[in-house]
C-alpha cells in the first residue's frame, strides 16, 4: 500500500528526529556499499545490484526472494533499493495485509506503468505468513512483471513458499553475518552521527560479549548496544563496561573463546560427560556453548561422532537421533535449536554405552596399514562384464538367499585375514543381540580365530 498519513507523518518526523527511531533502523544503510556482510549478492550484475541501478529492457530485474535468519539484512537491502532506486517502492508485511491489500497494489502498479512508464518495486515482509491463496495472488503480476518482487522470509521457501512463485523468482539465500561483519557495525553505530556520535566508547571485552549475544543477528547486537548505551549515559560513564551491558542486556559473560583452548576444553568435557552418563555435567557443558554463541551446527556435529563412537549398537537409536538433530538444528537456529541440541544430549548421555564399533574399525585399519590385505577371493569379485568368467571371476559364488537360514559358509575375506575377527560386542543394551548373533554367524562360516586389537 502506499504510505496512509499516518505513515508519512512518522517518516517525516524521523527524518525530523532521527533520534526518535530505534538504533537498528538509525543505521540501515543508504547505499549498497554500506551493507556489512552478503557480499556474495552484491557483486557487479547481480540481482539487487541491478534493482538499484535500475536496469531494465529485455533482461530487466527479477524478483527475487530473500531467505535468511532473523537480523541478516533483508529488509535492509530492501531499504536499500527502495533509497537508490528511481522505481515506485511500496512495502507491504504478510502480518498484516492480505489479498485486498496485494491487489490494490498490483492494480496501482498497472495504472503507474501504463499511464506514466514509471515500475514498481513491492517488498513483501515474512512472505511465509501468506496463505496458498494469498501467495496465489502474486503470480499475474510477477510474472507480467506488473510490479518487481522483493519477498523476505526466515523461513524454508521450499515448504513456505508455493512452487509457481518460486519458479517465477529468484531464490537469494542470506547468510549469517560474521563478527567480523557486527564488529564493522557496532564500531560505525558508536562513532557515526546518525547512532551514538561517540557519545559512549566500547571496550574489547564488552565487545566480545555483544558479539556473542548478538549470534550473526545485526539487529540483536545494535538493540544490545542501543540499551546499554542509555544505561551508560544515565550514569554519566564515558565507556560501555562489561557490567554494564550484562546488567543492561540481562545474560552473563561466559568465558569462552571459540577459537582458543576454552572452545576444545568445553567441548571435550561435553562428549566426556555423555560417555561417562553424567547427564547433568553434559547439560552444564552444553548451555555454556548455547550461551557463548557456539556454532549450533558444531555441536550437533560433535553428538553425531559421540553417538557411534561411545555407544553404536548398544542402542541403534542413538546415531538416528544424533543426525535428525542435526538436521533440525541446520533448519531452526537458535534460540529454538536449544531445545533439539537438549533432547539428543540427554538421549545420548542416558543411553547404554558400547565402544565396540569404535575398536572393530580401528582393528581393521591397522590391519590393512601393516599390509595385510590381499587379492579379493576369486568367487566374490564382479562377474557381470564380457569375459569374467574365463578369469573364473565370480565362478562358485553362493548366493545366501539361496540357502536355508540365508547364511552360505564360503570364504568372505582375503586369505591374509581370513581368520581376523575386529568386532566384539559388548553385553550391554541392545549389542547383547549383536554379540549372539555374531557367535552363530561365526561359527556357521566357520570363522576360527583370536579378536584383532588395534595397535
Amino acid at each position: 500500500m502506499e504510505p496512509d498519513l499516518f505513515t508519512a507523518a512518522a517518516e517525516d518526523r524521523q527524518e525530523k528526529d532521527p533520534s526518535s527511531s530505534p538504533l537498528a533502523v538509525r543505521m540501515r544503510p543508504r547505499v549498497l556499499d554500506e551493507v556489512v556482510g552478503q557480499q556474495h549478492l552484491l557483486k557487479p550484475g547481480s540481482p539487487l545490484r541491478r534493482l538499484v541501478e535500475g536496469s531494465g529492457g529485455p533482461a530487466g530485474a527479477s524478483s527475487v526472494i530473500l531467505w535468511g535468519p532473523p537480523g541478516t539484512g533483508k529488509t535492509t537491502l530492501a531499504y536499500v533499493v527502495s533509497k537508490a532506486t528511481n522505481k515506485r517502492f511500496v512495502e507491504l508485511s504478510a502480518i498484516t495485509a492480505g489479498v485486498k491489500e496485494v491487489r490494490a497494489v498490483i492494480e496501482s502498479a498497472r495504472r503507474a506503468t501504463g499511464g506514466f512508464g514509471k515500475e514498481t518495486v513491492l517488498f513483501l515482509d515474512e512472505i511465509h505468513r501468506f496463505s496458498k491463496a494469498q501467495q496465489d495472488s502474486l503470480l499475474p503480476a510477477v510474472e507480467n512483471r506488473w510490479v518487481t518482487l522483493i519477498a523476505a522470509t526466515t523461513e524454508n521457501p521450499y515448504f513456505s513458499i508455493i512452487s509457481p512463485l518460486l519458479s517465477r523468482s529468484l531464490l537469494l539465500t542470506l547468510e549469517s553475518l560474521t563478527d567480523d561483519d557486527l564488529r564493522d557495525l557496532l564500531r560505525r553505530a558508536l562513532t557515526d552521527e546518525r547512532g551514538l556520535g561517540g557519545a559512549v566508547t566500547l571496550p574489547e571485552d564488552a565487545e566480545a560479549h555483544l558479539l556473542r549475544i548478538a549470534g550473526g543477528d545485526a539487529r540483536r547486537a545494535l538493540t544490545a548496544l542501543e540499551a546499554a548505551a542509555g544505561a551508560a549515559i544515565a550514569t554519566g560513564e564515558a565507556e560501555i563496561t562489561l557490567e554494564t551491558l550484562e546488567a543492561t542486556v540481562d545474560r552473563a559473560a561466559v568465558k569462552y573463546d571459540r577459537d582458543g583452548d576454552q572452545h576444545y576444553d568445553v567441548a571435550s568435557a561435553l562428549i566426556k560427560s555423555i560417555r561417562g552418563s553424567d547427564v547433568d555435567a553434559a547439560l552444564h557443558y552444553l548451555a555454556r556453548m548455547i550461551e557463548a554463541g557456539e556454532d549450533p551446527r558444531f555441536i550437533a556435529r560433535r553428538l553425531m561422532i559421540s553417538a557411534s563412537e561411545d555407544i553404536g549398537l548398544a542402542d541403534p537409536t542413538a546415531l538416528p537421533t544424533a543426525v535428525a538433530a542435526a538436521q533440525a538444528v541446520a533448519m531452526i537456529g537458535f534460540p529454538e535449536a536449544a531445545l533439539t541440541l537438549s533432547h539428543a544430549t540427554i538421549a545420548l548421555a542416558l543411553a547404554p554405552k558400547s565402544n565396540a564399533a569404535t575398536l572393530a574399525i580401528s582393528a581393521a585399519q591397522d590391519d590393512v596399514r601393516r599390509g595385510l590385505a590381499g587379492p579379493v577371493p576369486a568367487h566374490l569379485r564382479d562377474g557381470h562384464y564380457k569375459g569374467a568368467a574365463k578369469l573364473g571371476h565370480a565362478q562358485g559364488y553362493v548366493y545366501p538367499h539361496d540357502v536355508q537360514g540365508g547364511i552360505a559358509a564360503q570364504q568372505y575375506a582375503p586369505d591374509a585375514v581370513r581368520d581376523r575377527r575386529y568386532y566384539t560386542p559388548t553385553r550391554y543394551g541392545a549389542e547383547a543381540r549383536y554379540a549372539d548373533v555374531v557367535e552363530r554367524v561365526r561359527e556357521r562360516l566357520g570363522r576360527s580365530g583370536e579378536s584383532a586389537e588395534p595397535s
